[in-house]
């Protein structure tokens, strides 16, 4: 079964390649026809796979592949099939800064698939030449049937191990946000016609009014992004369902905090880009994946149980943004 889904993939990648006049973008149903039909031959039920709209190099990777449980499994990163080595790919600064905040990533040409975990390369596979392909303008012969299926297997089985101290979470949040805050960017700067990025503006607008009277657009993603993160770690602290999920955070947010409920209608907001609600859903995993009572223990082993939640931003920001956690000091 899967050697013919992938002699329909190689086919159907040529198709696009033989029109002459194809993006990287446009190879993108392909492999997400791919992903889905290897989900469905081995039992993955409910596979999620979205495409992430690229905002910048240092933004997001180009796929988000979901479990049935609405978890992250992980991202791949696509480039065309004319990129015949993946190897210096793999070593330029826009994989390096994947590979070091995503803990399962793909990247590929379509015909060659490389996996790296925890940003350590593990194993590739060719499927079919790609230079056949853009060159001869013939589907090529499938090839390493086993092997593709191994390295899938090795991608969907994936788990990342708890995370029980302050300084690995804030160190994982803080590479997170980062991503969620170039998102944001890119949604302020080029979807402005949305229902959700003109109610954002109008927040935007009425922060600065109230609060912070110079406060750039770029600023005010990068607060808007960390008070996201921040906002979903308070709502873990308070959280004592084992499924923590986006839908339950508003609720763990107190009344008393105001800015935090006026921020977080927007994880409620119906229309909110798909780009953003996977990256937030990130968050999300990661805190799931927390055991939250042990970094709350931890901050009492120091001294600092006052109050946890006012010390771990001070760490969280550290990793985020140094100087910018130097300058609120």
């Amino acid at each position: 079964m899967l050697k013919r889904a992938l002699t329909k993939y190689i086919k159907d990648l040529q198709d696009i390649i033989n029109r002459q006049d194809a993006t990287e973008e446009s190879f993108y149903g392909c492999l997400e026809e791919l992903i889905k039909a290897y989900a469905e031959i081995n039992n993955i039920k409910n596979c999620n796979v979205t495409v992430l709209p690229k905002p910048m190099e240092a933004g997001n990777p180009d796929f988000c592949i979901r479990d049935g449980s609405n978890r992250i499994t992980g991202y791949i990163e696509a480039k065309k099939p004319e990129t015949y080595n993946l190897g210096p790919i793999a070593e330029s600064g826009q994989l390096k800064r994947y590979r070091n905040g995503i803990a399962n990533l793909i990247l590929t040409n379509f015909y060659e698939f490389w996996l790296f975990q925890h940003g350590v390369f593990k194993k590739s596979v060719t499927i079919a030449s790609p230079i056949n392909a853009t060159q001869m303008n013939v589907p090529p012969p499938v090839a390493n049937v086993d092997e593709f299926a191994d390295l899938f297997q090795h991608y969907f089985s994936f788990s990342l191990p708890a995370i029980t101290d302050p300084q690995s979470l804030a160190d994982a949040l803080a590479k997170h946000t980062r991503y969620l805050k170039e998102q944001i960017i890119f949604e302020l700067d080029n979807n402005k016609e949305t229902k959700y990025i003109q109610a954002l503006l109008e927040f935007y607008e009425a922060f600065k009014d109230t609060l912070i009277h110079d406060l750039k657009l770029k600023d005010f993603a990068d607060l808007f992004a960390q008070t996201l993160t921040y906002g979903i770690f308070v709502a873990r602290t308070r959280s004592k369902e084992e499924n923590f999920d986006s839908r339950l955070i508003n609720s763990h947010i107190p009344n008393s905090l105001g800015i935090l409920k006026s921020i977080f209608k927007f994880i409620d907001y119906e229309e909110r880009p798909q780009s953003i609600d996977v990256l937030i859903q990130g968050v999300v995993d990661i805190l799931f994946n927390t055991e939250i009572e042990k970094i709350m223990q931890s901050f009492d082993a120091e001294g600092k149980g006052s109050d946890p939640i006012v010390h771990f931003y001070e760490t969280f920001l550290s990793e985020y943004n140094p100087r910018l956690k130097e300058k609120r000091t």
